[in-house]
């Protein structure tokens, strides 16, 4: 809501009446622009996908993020911000502000039938669109969905991105496949082939490429409508740098020899700028290494695997910039809410690195029938390429181009995740820390900074809510909604407290509590560990006997968390499928 100043514009009766009138009416309106400006940013949420605590420049990897690290110069960086450890979930997490299983989505896109397991977003929960969609905004989206498992193109869409709450959408419903022929690629509602796509014809296509290209169309069509000046709330989601480790050859060759001294000396340089950046305490021990530098048979391959990750990175940050410069063209960028993440730790799956198919090597000619330009491509991982060559996997099939399905494997990952231990699908920090950097010049006036407040996922919906003028409804349709778990994060731009009982996580029978400084934590079926974050968040020295009733309280909390929020049975089973 808006109030008009309290000063009299009116002359004092010098000036023809039509004057008062038109300068009333143009000053009033300069007023209520100014407040509708700083009350109702345009908000960016932009989300990246199987990357570590260190990837990016600005925390401290190799991988060049030039337009990261400018937005992080001229905003904050939160170094406790956290994650669910998994794909599916924190996008259910992120968009609706509950716990994913609170969403529906307590696992992966599968109905293992359990309130929290359904694979689906339920409909008790609200999207951040929905939400702001009622408070005037206009609501876009690019990039990755995969909190459905109705990805058919003739099947249910009540769970696709028009049907909760975006005015419009690019991307996949699917959650990975080829960055060259993205399988559930969809313009709205409509499913499509990228090469057979009348609005989009790149020289090359290139999902990260498509993805920030719609996105930076969505502003710049937004802004030529004027749509009576509506701000507008846009959710990117990149695949990079998911597997399979996919980029193009001039990204890659910027990344040649980067990485040869190995597992060990990279984690100690990462180890040594993150320290200098203020980003970790240097008392903090560096968690265990996973692989031996000096024992790996094919170098060159483990090698590429990083050298084409570092470029997927970057070629994302190349878009990053694209969307940047279509708000600074706009005129909007000076009131613009942008905010980066990522939905869980470096992936140490080994998807790809085995042989695989009787093609143990890239054949010298194609050996399929190209494939129509018109036909959906409907697998995650493709048969063949379209001009018909085979995809093909295993050590010294180099990554990179459209015939290759290869993941980077544990021991980068490793190197992704420093200092912290495990990866995605567990709950150490490993497994749940994420970069947040927000930017947002006409509100954070602090430059450069660092927020130490910790944070989540959840916090999102409640910031969004809060800097929208947003009402979330208790019900919809006669039907009670849960409230959303976070807290706006308005306070931490502002360098105070965050008011906050505790953070909570479950996947896959992991578990985590934090309350203040103490972290509770477990493997599935494992005892819990005990930490205190600010003197050893990389969780090297276990307190759990040195202070028994310390957890059991601890323990109760998560338990009675656990029980409101479905996230009870742990590790249900699947549904077998009848046949």
């Amino acid at each position: 809501m808006f109030r008009f100043p309290k000063e009299r514009f009116f002359p004092a009766g010098v000036l023809p009446a039509i004057f008062c009138i038109v300068s009333f009416f143009a000053i009033s309106m300069f007023f209520i622009s100014a407040s509708y400006s700083a009350e109702r940013p345009n908000i960016v949420v932009i989300l990246s996908d199987d990357m570590g605590f260190s990837d990016i420049g600005c925390f401290g990897g190799e991988a060049e993020t030039p337009n990261l690290d400018r937005l992080a110069a001229n905003g904050l960086r939160f170094t406790q911000f956290y994650n669910t450890g998994r794909c599916c979930p924190t996008r259910a997490c992120l968009l609706t502000g509950l716990y994913p299983h609170q969403a529906g989505v307590g696992h992966m896109m599968e109905d293992r039938g359990f309130a929290g397991y359904r694979g689906d977003l339920n409909h008790d929960s609200l999207t951040i669109a929905e939400v702001l969609r009622t408070a005037g905004y206009a609501t876009f989206m690019a990039g990755k969905w995969h909190v459905t498992k109705s990805t058919a193109p003739d099947g249910p869409k009540d769970n696709w991105p028009l049907q909760r709450g975006f005015d419009r959408f690019y991307g996949t419903i699917h959650g990975a496949g080829s960055f060259y022929d993205p399988n559930t690629l969809t313009r709205d509602n409509t499913q499509i082939s990228p090469f057979a796509d009348p609005q989009y014809q790149p020289k090359q296509y290139y999902y990260t490429d498509a993805i920030s290209d719609q996105a930076a169309r969505f502003i710049r069509e937004h802004h030529a409508s004027k749509r009576n000046r509506a701000p507008f709330f846009l959710y990117v989601a990149y695949t990079a740098a998911h597997w399979p480790m996919h980029a193009l050859q001039e990204d890659i060759e910027k990344y040649r020899g980067r990485f040869d001294a190995g597992y060990t000396k990279l984690r100690e340089e990462r180890l040594k700028r993150l320290i200098k950046l203020g980003l970790i305490d240097s008392r903090w021990e560096l968690s265990p290494q996973a692989g031996d530098w000096e024992k790996v048979k094919d170098r060159k391959w483990e090698l590429r695997c990083m050298e084409v990750y570092a470029a997927m990175i970057d070629r994302m940050d190349q878009g990053i910039g694209k969307i940047v410069n279509s708000l600074e063209e706009s005129g909007e960028l000076e009131n613009t809410l942008i905010l980066f993440m990522q939905d869980n730790g470096g992936c140490a799956e080994l998807l790809g690195r085995r042989p695989r198919g009787k093609f143990r090597k890239r054949p010298a000619q194609a050996i399929f029938q190209p494939l129509p330009p018109e036909m959906l491509q409907r697998d995650m991982i493709p048969k063949q390429t379209r001009d018909g060559y085979p995809v093909v996997m295993g050590p010294g099939i180099m990554p990179g181009s459209a015939d290759t399905f290869i993941a980077y494997g544990k021991s980068w990952a490793n190197v992704s995740n420093t200092p912290f231990r495990e990866y995605k699908h567990w709950v150490h920090e490993g497994g749940i820390s994420t970069p947040l950097i927000a930017h947002w010049p006409a509100f954070i006036k602090r430059k450069g900074e660092l927020e130490r407040e910790p944070s989540h996922l959840i916090d999102i919906m409640a910031s969004c809510i809060d800097f929208a003028g947003a009402r979330y409804p208790a019900e919809v349709s006669g039907r009670k909604v849960p409230a959303p778990e976070g807290l706006s994060l308005r306070p931490a731009f502002n360098k105070k407290t965050l008011k906050r009982e505790a953070i909570y996580w479950e996947h896959e029978g992991n578990r985590a509590v934090r309350v203040g400084h103490w972290k509770l934590v477990s493997k599935y079926k494992q005892p819990w560990e005990l930490y205190h974050m600010e003197k050893d968040r990389t969780e090297m020295h276990n307190l759990a006997d040195e202070k028994p009733e310390l957890v059991q309280e601890l323990a109760s909390r998560w338990d009675r968390w656990a029980k409101r929020s479905h996230v009870y049975p742990l590790r249900p089973p699947r549904i077998k499928k009848k046949r």
